[in-house]
């Protein structure tokens, strides 16, 4: 499958690298396994650059990464997009009040852009795995908050729209002031990078799921069988709902969804 992908795009390239073992016994939670912490060490994995965007691979680009690539930190190491803390109760409680942390301040670990020369030139790779050694309820995510609070530079939403932001925005985009603005928001939903941290498209129906059906249509790597069978086995399941049910998925993607979205 790589493979394809490659000869699709020869301007690309691939480098393998080994991770070790520093996080083999690390906290796991929520079915998140050990791998999500592998991000914490890109900048000795990663020498060779002085800035790197990382990327979780449940996303659809639809922003040229050389936009945000350029942006200045302004001084900060790490920079990403707000998780929304501040608006979730939950989340509030976990960051204010357990992390003692601004959820404001706090962003989701699946886009970030790194100063790793400052990372690696002030020892916070060192930092990140003492922390990563806790049992964090958000683990990387929490380890980076924590370890960078207060260099932290946040993103607009249009570098990674989460789920979430996209579900609060279908019930009003206002809730984000003074965060972001309508404009922000506007820009996100048309064109952003949809980050699918939720239900996965290829696995069931989700906000933005037939944006992630389309690219895939277009890809080397589109399956025709795979396609077949996930979207006949969803009318299988519609057809086995009560009539009810199915006015109120019409209701809600048509009154509700068509409303709310620009």
């Amino acid at each position: 499958m790589v493979e394809r992908v490659m000869r699709e795009y020869p301007r690309h390239s691939l480098t393998v690298r080994s991770v070790g073992d520093t996080f083999d016994s690390s906290f796991e939670i929520r079915g998140i396994t050990t791998p999500a912490y592998y991000r914490l060490l890109i900048p000795s994995l990663i020498p060779e650059y002085d800035k790197v965007i990382y990327s979780d691979v449940d996303v659809i680009f639809r922003q040229d990464l050389a936009n945000v690539y350029k942006e200045d930190l302004e001084g900060n190491i790490l920079a990403g997009v707000n998780n929304l803390a501040h608006i979730d109760n939950d989340l509030g409680v976990h960051y204010e009040g357990e992390l003692h942390l601004d959820p404001r301040n706090v962003i989701c670990s699946g886009f970030l852009v790194m100063d790793t020369a400052a990372m690696r030139r002030e020892k916070f790779e060192d930092k990140f795995v003492a922390q990563a050694k806790n049992r964090y309820k958000f683990q990387d995510q929490d380890v980076l908050n924590i370890t960078c609070a207060g260099r932290i530079k946040m993103l607009p939403p249009k570098f990674s729209l989460l789920t979430y932001i996209a579900v609060y925005a279908m019930q009003s985009k206002n809730c984000f002031a003074p965060l972001w603005t309508v404009e922000e928001i506007d820009e996100a939903l048309t064109s952003g990078n949809i980050h699918y941290n939720g239900q996965k498209p290829w696995k069931g129906y989700c906000i933005n799921f037939d944006i992630w059906w389309e690219y895939y249509r277009k890809s080397p790597i589109f399956d025709e069988k795979f396609y077949f069978n996930f979207f006949n086995g969803k009318l299988n399941e519609l057809d086995s709902l009560p009539l009810l049910k199915r006015i109120k998925i019409l209701v809600r993607y048509f009154v509700y969804g068509k409303r709310n979205n620009p």
